[in-house]
């Protein structure tokens, strides 16, 4: 049996690496620019002590008074047992509170507090300059499209499940 060819070696210490084949495939691509995206929203965020995942919360709990822990869980596609440890943390903070539901002494409605209010109207500001500053340049009709593709995408797996 003939041994196989293998490609010649780049030198040690090469200076780049090529991704060209990787660069043709759309879940490359979009994990690159998420990548930029979440590297900048959490230096967006950092000021307000906040990451991603409990900005997210926060924003949904004041944008749905009352909202329960289950429901936040499912709005932002994570197991209920992860979203207690983002909800403890909101709650230490003082930026909601839980209280049982009356109809359901097992279940809690999420609220924001006056603090949550404001510390969601500073963030949502701060990142709302992030993303003009990142898509700045952009065709607003090519941001559109771009919209659309990832909301099908998102429906796409949907269907499937």
């Amino acid at each position: 049996m003939k041994k196989p060819v293998p490609e010649p070696e780049q030198p040690a210490g090469a200076a780049s690496v090529s991704d060209r084949s990787l660069r043709s495939l759309h879940g490359y691509q979009i994990k690159r620019a998420f990548n930029v995206i979440q590297s900048d929203l959490n230096r967006t965020l950092k000021p307000f002590d906040l990451r991603m995942i409990t900005y997210t919360a926060l924003i949904l709990i004041v944008d749905n008074p009352g909202l329960r822990q289950s429901q936040l869980a499912e709005a932002m596609d994570i197991e209920r047992p992860n979203l207690v440890v983002i909800v403890d943390e909101l709650e230490r903070r003082e930026l909601i509170i839980r209280d049982r539901l009356p109809s359901d002494r097992r279940a809690y409605a999420l609220k924001a507090t006056l603090a949550g209010r404001r510390l969601y109207e500073q963030a949502v500001a701060a990142v709302e300059t992030h993303e003009q500053r990142l898509l700045r340049g952009i065709n607003p009709d090519a941001l559109r499209t771009a919209m659309k593709v990832m909301q099908l995408i998102e429906a796409n797996r949907q269907q499937e499940a």
